[in-house]
């Protein structure tokens, strides 16, 4: 059985199309307009061991909140629909990676509750991209991600001074720890309630 999902999202401020497969081989193409959210994004998928296509237009030219949040809004709606009924999944994942002297713990749960704890404080300097990223976005997606995807994740920095390096991190943890927690061992749904 597949588990892959196709979504596509249009609004006044953004247009979205993403592809997901979540048993793929970490294949990934990503294009937002914004290089350092497609390097983040391209970790994602890469450790996550996911197939990943992301197109993204949005109002860049305004700020890129609202394509940073509708990419997690869209990907965390397609990892949901990719997951079907999650029969046979581990469930839980928990990573802890470092990036030279950065390190962020991620521990997630596919329980069908959404709900983020977020404790990274970069530095706060922008990623001087083209166009610069702000750093404070990373939250915005990632709560996109996890209501729309409805799992809970808790991210918390360990330690770290480099702000590309803490935000590196944490996309590699999450991505281990989604790719645990995605793993098929079994036949049955992992809860006592019969359902996530």
């Amino acid at each position: 059985m597949s588990r892959a999902a196709r979504c596509s999202r249009s609004t006044n401020e953004t247009s979205i199309e993403i592809e997901l497969d979540i048993d793929g081989g970490g294949g990934c193409e990503v294009a937002t307009g914004l290089p350092f959210f497609d390097h983040m994004l391209d970790q994602l998928g890469r450790h996550g061991g996911f197939d990943l296509t992301i197109r993204a237009r949005g109002d860049l030219a305004i700020d890129a909140h609202h394509t940073v949040e509708d990419v997690g809004i869209l990907l965390g709606s397609a990892l949901n629909d990719a997951l079907g009924d999650k029969k046979g999944i581990r469930r839980f994942g928990s990573n802890s990676v470092p990036l030279d002297e950065a390190c962020v713990d991620v521990s997630l749960d596919l329980s069908g509750r959404p709900f983020l704890l977020y404790e990274v404080n970069p530095p706060g300097q922008k990623i001087l991209s083209d166009p610069p990223f702000d750093p404070q976005l990373m939250e915005e997606f990632w709560r996109a991600f996890v209501t729309s995807g409805r799992f809970t994740m808790h991210m918390v920095m360990v330690r770290g001074r480099n702000t590309h390096h803490i935000i590196e991190a944490s996309f590699k943890a999450a991505a281990r720890s989604l790719r645990d927690a995605v793993t098929v061992e079994g036949g049955d749904v992992p809860s006592t309630k019969g359902a996530l």
